[in-house]
């Protein structure tokens, strides 16, 4: 048998084959992986991790697909999603402070709640943020004041071999860190106890704060980073983008750095905006934007 086929008699119904994963995406568009492989604990990465390596076929954490978007068409990829074990969070009191244990699966939202309602703070940024923690801490992902790397103490990745990364390994920076092409198992946050109706209403006014000034729909948050200085939605903006529109892509009439896919849209057309978008403000202020998704299928293409 081939590794391929090592690794689809291992995983079993575990791996699902010819795998729709644009429309995990928040875009909601795009094609399909070659398969999607659901990962529950350690020992499932130790056991399939190695059939997977020898496969060739390269992976991609795809989380809750909240800054990602997918080429239309059939990748030779295969997704990962963390569950079970992986996705599961306990804290407890510590030398004064809290420590949150949490799977590179968590979903930030969810976690962010459950600490405020026990009066853990610190971490309320994160209720706006439609992601898992493993993938904030890639992207030390943030908002309103904080980010993954105000609180994180350890993270723990696999790459064919397990380590434990401190904050200063993990070389934290405007959402980026030195975790690309990692799977990362679990991350540890040291949090303090603080007074859980304040904790409570900070959270209402951080959700509010979103709905006012950012938009529904398919989107996956925001398409480019700050430059240094201003914002990216203030330059498109500028530019006089807001509702530019190409094929089944729009930039947002409420937030000019989001892109919304209509249903049944294509990923081509929300690339096709992208690069509207740089060259239009490129032309007009002399600044070339960086993309902040991660892509998949439209490497070289950046």
């Amino acid at each position: 048998m081939s590794a391929w086929d090592d690794l689809v008699a291992a995983t079993g119904e575990n791996l699902v084959l010819d795998a729709p994963l644009g429309a995990r995406t928040t875009y909601r568009v795009g094609g399909r992986a070659k398969g999607l492989l659901t990962l529950r604990s350690a020992t499932d990465l130790e056991a399939w991790g190695p059939l997977l390596i020898a496969t060739g076929v390269p992976w991609l954490v795809v989380g809750n697909g909240s800054n990602l978007l997918v080429a239309d068409g059939s990748h030779e990829v295969v997704a990962l999603t963390l569950e079970g074990e992986l996705a599961t969070a306990t804290w407890a009191d510590d030398n004064g402070g809290v420590r949150v244990q949490a799977g590179g699966g968590c979903d930030l939202p969810v976690l962010a709640r459950q600490l405020s309602a026990d009066g853990v703070v610190g971490f309320e940024w994160a209720v706006g943020v439609p992601g898992t923690i493993g993938g904030a801490a890639v992207m030390n992902a943030g908002g309103h004041g904080a980010d993954m790397a105000t609180n994180v103490e350890t993270v723990t990745t696999w790459n064919g071999a397990w380590r434990t990364w401190s904050a200063d390994d993990c070389a934290f920076a405007y959402r980026s860190s030195a975790l690309h092409d990692l799977v990362v198992t679990g991350v540890t946050l040291q949090l303090t106890r603080g007074d859980a109706e304040q904790s409570k209403a900070r959270l209402s006014e951080i959700v509010r704060w979103r709905r006012e000034n950012q938009p529904g729909g398919a989107n996956a948050g925001s398409v480019f980073r700050n430059p240094e200085g201003t914002s990216a939605g203030a330059l498109i903006d500028g530019a006089g983008l807001k509702g530019l529109r190409v094929g089944t892509a729009s930039v947002s009439t409420k937030h000019a750095n989001f892109i919304i896919a209509d249903p049944d849209g294509r990923a081509a057309d929300v690339w096709a905006l992208i690069t509207e978008i740089r060259r239009r403000v490129e032309a007009a202020t002399g600044v070339t934007l960086q993309l902040e998704h991660h892509t998949l299928g439209f490497e070289g293409k950046t």
